[in-house]
């Protein structure tokens, strides 16, 4: 399954419009964005190290595709992890951006979280 494809049809025309907003009225600081941003019912962010380490993720699975039952399938969270690099590679185009999957429900974790490195 082409995850990447799957993840960019999923936060197109939803996630990135409103991060992209965010990003735009912080001066297009990541790091102003995820401190002012990053702590909401649905979205968490942390800066470890500005401008370079971050944590971001989901305090329990918004997944359209698990929340419809359609899949329980832990491989499936690739897709957040895409959608998490996409929307930071539109942010940031001439950054090179590393994201890693921590942890996801579907794996057993109690949140999905990701480990992203801008470089």
């Amino acid at each position: 399954m082409d995850y990447r494809e799957k993840a960019v049809r999923c936060v197109r025309e939803t996630v990135l419009p409103v991060q992209a907003a965010q990003f735009r009225a912080c001066g297009c600081d990541l790091d102003a964005q995820y401190r002012k941003y990053g702590d909401t019912e649905s979205f968490f962010a942390k800066v470890l190290q500005p401008g370079r380490l971050y944590e971001v993720g989901y305090p329990k699975c918004v997944c359209p595709e698990v929340l419809g039952g359609e899949t329980a399938d832990a491989a499936h969270c690739e897709c957040s992890r895409q959608s998490v690099l996409y929307i930071l590679e539109q942010l940031l185009p001439e950054r090179h951006i590393t994201v890693r999957t921590v942890e996801t429900v579907l794996g057993g974790g109690t949140c999905c979280r990701f480990a992203v490195t801008v470089e």
